[in-house]
């Protein structure tokens, strides 16, 4: 009996296991928006939605940013991501109620929850809207012929007609600096990355220091912010934002390597 047990307490275990996962998440590109996903359902900034690699379609999960709490409840219905240590992609609007625009990648926690469950409005904080019995075949109607039309306007054109035209204006210098910087967040990629510098540099009126690491073969561009000519001047400028950037810390480049 203890041994019949102590398998049944293994296997649950396993099964709540399984049911949790942590790693990082990130949020969808603008140019996204109005496409087809994996699902078959079309892909909208508004929507609580994400992208799992295995949760079958129409998962309900809860994700936890680890960096400051906020949560919030979405649905999966698309594939990826396919970045080394990332575990979810999420909508633009539930990235946004997470805190997650800002550092592009952050930390997270995703919980599976029973497709029947009902969450409270303080539980999530971005929750989609629902859809009731009578609306549903107008949606999937909508969904079926906006999907029909991307996918005839996407034989027609070519790759670089659909990317979405950001054009930023570009002065690069090598430099060594001799100063400290505050870290607002780091990238893998290069368009949240020019996203940021160009609202940092018009929010705060300053010049805005990109360093590339290399970190387990993996190039990583960091933000960082300011040039001050002490620790504290840069301690206080962290403070003073800390709101905004919970993740960010001091970089001393007076010392060189």
């Amino acid at each position: 009996m203890k041994t019949l047990i102590l398998g049944i307490g293994l296997i649950l275990s396993q099964l709540i296991l399984a049911q949790t996962q942590t790693g990082k998440a990130s949020f969808y590109a603008d140019k996204f928006e109005g496409r087809p996903t994996a699902s078959g359902e079309i892909y909208r900034h508004n929507l609580a939605t994400a992208a799992h690699r295995k949760l079958p379609f129409g998962t309900k999960v809860k994700v936890t940013n680890l960096s400051n709490n906020r949560t919030a409840l979405v649905t999966i219905n698309d594939r990826g991501p396919f970045i080394r240590g990332r575990i979810i992609d999420l909508s633009r609007s539930v990235a946004q109620s997470l805190g997650v625009i800002e550092s592009g990648v952050t930390n997270v926690q995703i919980q599976v929850l029973d497709n029947n469950v009902t969450i409270k409005s303080d539980e999530a904080e971005y929750v989609s809207p629902s859809v009731t019995e009578k609306e549903k075949p107008q949606v999937a109607e909508k969904n079926s012929r906006v999907q029909k039309s991307t996918s005839e306007n996407f034989e027609k054109t070519n790759s670089s007609s659909l990317e979405e035209r950001e054009f930023y204006e570009l002065t690069v210098d090598e430099i060594q600096p001799d100063y400290f910087g505050v870290q607002i967040a780091s990238f893998q990629e290069s368009d949240n990355l020019l996203r940021l510098a160009n609202r940092l540099k018009i929010s705060y009126k300053s010049e805005v220091l990109i360093q590339i690491k290399t970190i387990n073969e993996t190039k990583v561009y960091t933000v960082i912010l300011g040039q001050f000519n002490s620790r504290r001047a840069a301690e206080n400028f962290k403070s003073r934002n800390l709101d905004k950037y919970p993740d960010s810390f001091i970089v001393d480049m007076t010392v060189k390597q």
